[in-house]
């Protein structure tokens, strides 16, 4: 059984099926046909999430038959992703879901009908994104290409018309589109960062602007890309876990006689394969703002909305039902010595310190966007995502920049709370977790075993503040505490003009109180909750 056999005829439709296997559903040689002649969408960025998620999405859409186009990959930093893990497969992968029960679903995406090398050093593959962005039938630009992606140098802006980063290679394209007529597009970013529209409108005027003051490209170029009725940039919040390949589900795959079940790891250490492994919750959620039409991609499960819901959405998540959970988990289960967030969901004073400070505390000020339920989003986190055995998740990798978190995770919830009025006595779990920050910060477990907290930029000037401090049984002076929790940067809001540091202070007294304390306060105050 392998991907080729798609292509070649060698397909044995049956045994697939019986192992557990979906095929395509849909004419793949009609869809790469019309895709060629009229594409709709192309997208920058060939990594795993796009394949486990817009890939995938739109697959579900045409094997409905809902579509008849499928989407182009363009890939403009790790080029081997393209040579290694597209083009030997004829652009087919198998997405592998899986599920919190420890069983997996299996699918084989035939939507990505070109992959593309987005350099001029290619000269095939970009005079292809010439022709494609010049093309009226392009409706989407989109993108996953992380944070990172849309960031701009003074270099690269003095290259002119030669940009070497990603966002000037796009400017340069839509500036082919804006030659062919000014004709509209929506430049569209799924990335996972806040605003994200904003990031890339903010790229691509920063090029244009500059090749404007160069000479190299006339005004009327910059005015196209700020006419909001023929360029527009959505925000978007995009919520899936997609981990490298496992070796877990490698040894599922070839216990099935799947042959295409190894990990390729690029020279730029990139880690994808001709399978893409990923947890089976997924959020979407879209400003429905597009120049030129769009594929119908809430037919496979994308919420389109307006701008605010967006927000709201990715407010909701970051502030309230995802984010501060991933980080109290981070905070103790490092104390506890927990490698694994799966594992820790089988500790039952983690599990309810999460799961009462989500729908106890936070769920009082949540901010609810109306196209997705809070307590339905939470229910999901806590049952099916974080107990997920696949997800290689550590609290270690979560708990790093925690300083730069809190303000958002918890300073958010606690200012909402001051805002309508609510009894800060209410709030008992969140103070326990900004008290096990000062224990973490220590670096000694709940053993009394040393550990290394992880890399945060305030790291060494918090760790001074705490100095003082021993893990010990006895009273001792917590009063060095106060410098760090009247620190706005870190917390959002000085704590103790919320009411909250002296009960904190003594929080914090007790998890220091000697080897076991930690285990002792956090099962004392979650049962108490």
């Amino acid at each position: 059984m392998k991907l080729s056999d798609i292509e070649t005829g060698a397909l044995n439709a049956q045994e697939w099926a019986d192992k557990g296997y979906e095929l395509p559903k849909f004419d793949l040689k009609a869809v790469r046909a019309k895709t060629h002649d009229q594409p709709t969408w192309i997208h920058f960025g060939a990594g795993n999430i796009f394949r486990a998620f817009p890939a995938a999405l739109l697959q579900r859409v045409l094997d409905a038959g809902e579509y008849d186009r499928g989407v182009i990959v363009a890939e403009g930093f790790d080029y081997e992703i393209i040579d290694k893990a597209y083009r030997p497969y004829d652009n087919l992968s198998l997405s592998v879901l899986l599920k919190s029960d420890g069983s997996i679903e299996k699918r084989v995406v035939a939507s990505v009908t070109e992959s593309l090398k987005a350099d001029p050093q290619f000269h095939e593959d970009w005079e292809r994104l010439e022709e494609i962005f010049k093309n009226p039938s392009l409706q989407m630009v989109s993108f996953t290409i992380t944070e990172k992606g849309y960031s701009i140098s003074p270099a690269d802006l003095e290259r002119g018309a030669e940009p070497q980063l990603i966002m000037g290679k796009v400017t340069a394209l839509l500036y082919q589109r804006y030659q062919a007529g000014e004709l509209p597009i929506t430049v569209q970013s799924m990335d996972n960062c806040s605003h994200n529209g904003d990031k890339v409108k903010s790229a691509v005027l920063a090029y244009a602007q500059a090749w404007v003051k160069a000479g190299l490209v006339p005004q009327g170029f910059l005015d196209y890309l700020q006419d909001e009725a023929k360029v527009s940039f959505p925000w978007s919040m995009i919520d899936k876990i997609t981990p490298r390949p496992d070796a877990k589900v490698q040894d599922m795959l070839k216990a099935d006689g799947f042959e295409d079940n190894y990990t390729i790891i690029t020279e730029k250490h990139t880690y994808t394969a001709p399978f893409v492994n990923a947890e089976e919750t997924e959020y979407l959620v879209i400003e429905d703002k597009y120049t030129n039409g769009r594929p119908p991609l809430e037919k496979g499960g994308v919420l389109y909305a307006d701008r605010e819901t967006v927000d709201k959405v990715e407010k909701m998540k970051v502030c309230t039902c995802l984010n501060p959970l991933h980080t109290a988990m981070s905070i103790y289960g490092c104390m506890l010595d927990y490698t694994l967030i799966s594992a820790e969901m089988k500790d039952e004073d983690i599990c309810g310190l999460i799961t009462k400070m989500g729908y106890k505390e936070a769920m009082p000020v949540v901010v609810d966007p109306g196209v997705l339920k809070p307590a339905d989003f939470i229910g999901a986190v806590l049952t099916k995502r974080l107990p997920n055995p696949f997800m290689p998740d550590a609290p270690q990798r979560i708990a790093t920049d925690t300083s730069q978190k809190l303000p958002i995770r918890f300073g958010e919830t606690i200012k909402a709370y001051q805002a309508k009025g609510l009894n800060m006595d209410d709030l008992v779990l969140i103070p326990l977790v900004l008290a096990g920050y000062a224990r973490y910060l220590k670096g000694v477990d709940d053993a009394g075993k040393p550990f290394e907290p992880s890399p945060d930029p305030l790291l060494e000037e918090l760790q001074a503040i705490v100095a003082p401090l021993e893990v010990k049984e006895g009273p001792q002076d917590m009063s060095c505490l106060k410098e760090l929790y009247r620190r706005t940067d870190v917390f959002g809001v000085d704590l103790y003009a919320a009411g909250l540091g002296e009960r904190i202070e003594g929080m914090a007294a007790e998890l220091y109180a000697g080897p076991g304390a930690v285990r002792r306060t956090l099962h004392k105050y979650v049962s108490a909750r």
